[in-house]
């Protein structure tokens, strides 16, 4: 989940692998998982890689009816003790949020929570944050009235909203960006400009990554100094050692055959 600071990523959502993970959605980085076995150890990696450097996390069953349901990110938004549950923006996946929900309203007691109706659509990977200053991406998942609700949450707070429209060629904001720390945004090039980011804060910048290393501009930034990085993608890897950052490289490839990153597959609350 992008909508958290580095150091609020104490305590992780997941859901295991569905036996049906082979008809999960793609089009962007592949054409579709081919081995269900392989995803299920790349998974529990990524959860080990998460228990090791002090996160707690809990893991939901899968469910076969969801090919798609190991990506919790896109369910739920949980925002300083506010939580919004977007209306997916894929019809399939709508059905994938009630045991996410129950799970994050029990653990987080009396969070406000929000809820979309209408005609509004947003996932949670069109969302990520710079501090107290947030993006959301303007997607074929994302649209105007999702990105509306959003607003409204977060209009209470000293937080700025800005939007960004995600091109043809990327399903999510997260597929192309993410906050390795509070500091960074890395971006790969011919996908988006500066100018869709606006001016950062004083002493955060944007790295620009060759394109054909877009996938690998997806990570997770831990308390620790350390940030969690697909393998395989070396220009992304030196510019984080060149900043002083730990790297936990892990193999993604079957995540990635169904569109999915690393951000997607945890929601930090």
């Amino acid at each position: 989940m992008a909508s958290v600071r580095t150091d609020q990523k104490k305590r992780a959502l997941v859901r295991h692998v569905p036996e049906t993970f082979t008809r999960a959605l793609a089009k962007y980085f592949g054409t579709g998982p081919t081995d269900v076995a392989l995803a299920r150890r790349q998974h529990q990696a990524y959860i080990d890689a998460l228990e090791a450097n002090g996160v707690r996390v809990h893991a939901i069953e899968a469910d076969d009816r969801h090919p798609d349901c190991i990506f919790v990110e896109d369910q739920a938004v949980v925002i300083d003790g506010r939580m919004l549950l977007p209306m997916p923006g894929h019809p399939s996946r709508v059905a994938e949020q009630p045991p996410i929900a129950d799970f994050l309203m029990a653990e987080l007691d009396g969070v406000q929570t929000c809820t979309m109706g209408g005609e509004a659509r947003m996932d949670g990977g069109d969302i990520i944050r710079l501090g107290d200053l947030f993006y959301v991406g303007k997607s074929s998942r994302t649209n105007e009235l999702g990105i509306n609700s959003l607003r409204s949450l977060l209009e209470t707070s000293d937080m700025e909203l800005r939007v960004i429209q995600i091109p043809e060629n990327a399903l999510h904001l997260t597929s192309i960006t993410s906050t390795p720390t509070d500091e960074i945004i890395l971006v790969p090039e011919g996908y988006l400009s500066p100018e869709d980011f606006g001016p950062l804060p004083e002493g955060c910048e944007l790295i620009w990554i060759p394109s054909e290393e877009a996938y690998g501009c997806n990570t997770i930034g831990l308390p620790n100094g350390k940030v969690m990085v697909a393998k395989g993608y070396p220009t992304v890897h030196q510019a984080l050692r060149e900043r002083g950052l730990e790297l936990i490289e892990l193999d993604m490839s079957e995540i990635r055959a169904a569109d999915g990153s690393l951000t997607c597959c945890s929601i930090f609350y």
